[in-house]
């Protein structure tokens, strides 16, 4: 029996324990992604967001760069810790980098001045939905997920490397692979404090 959506959503959590296996096939991982991408939604049906899947090498590369940038700024003996989390990325078995279009929002704040500000925080808005769909949708299909944001460090590193668009503006970096350590309890603040009804 398939999980209802609220199951969905619950069963997706932090997972930073991942292992360079996946429990389903590198088409079926494109088939989620252009999935999520075609119809999660945006303002003004903006189709702003982007997505790159980095599989096998081209996943560790993006690793590797993320390493070698970060090397450069971390102190010396704060780096060892810092390359244990990004070592920890790279034993995944790939990334999503999750990208806005910046000429897209460019032109919804020629075309709509009035909101010129808010296309922006619409967008990150719209990035972050298809984020979530994504993670669940891995969540579903057996795969761990974290979200990771070293974006503006590595942009145009990896702008470079896998020849992305200028105007590609990246939100958000998601190793995943198949889960090797579960996530824990989660604990929960107070419901009633975190939402409110009124009647």
């Amino acid at each position: 029996m398939s999980k209802t959506f609220l199951e969905a959503v619950e069963a997706r959590r932090s997972i930073y324990a991942i292992s360079k296996e996946s429990p389903v096939s590198d088409a079926q991982i494109k088939d989620i992604v252009e999935a999520a991408v075609l119809h999660s939604p945006t303002s003004f049906n903006s189709q702003s967001s982007r997505a790159v899947v980095l599989l096998g090498e081209q996943h560790d590369k993006l690793w590797d760069i993320t390493a070698e940038t970060l090397r450069k700024i971390v102190p010396t003996e704060q780096f060892e810790g810092t390359a244990q989390k990004l070592s920890s990325f790279k034993a995944g078995y790939g990334s999503v980098l999750f990208f806005e279009d910046q000429t897209v929002v460019k032109s919804l704040q020629e075309n709509f001045a009035l909101y010129a500000d808010n296309f922006p925080i619409w967008s990150n808005q719209s990035s972050g939905i298809l984020q979530f769909v994504v993670w669940t949708a891995f969540a579903e299909a057996g795969l761990g997920a974290s979200l990771q944001h070293y974006n503006p460090l590595i942009d145009d590193e990896v702008k470079a490397t896998f020849g992305i668009p200028a105007e590609w503006k990246l939100i958000a970096q998601m190793p995943f692979g198949k889960t090797v350590t579960p996530p824990g309890e989660k604990e929960f603040q107070p419901i009633e404090e975190r939402v409110k009804v009124f009647k």
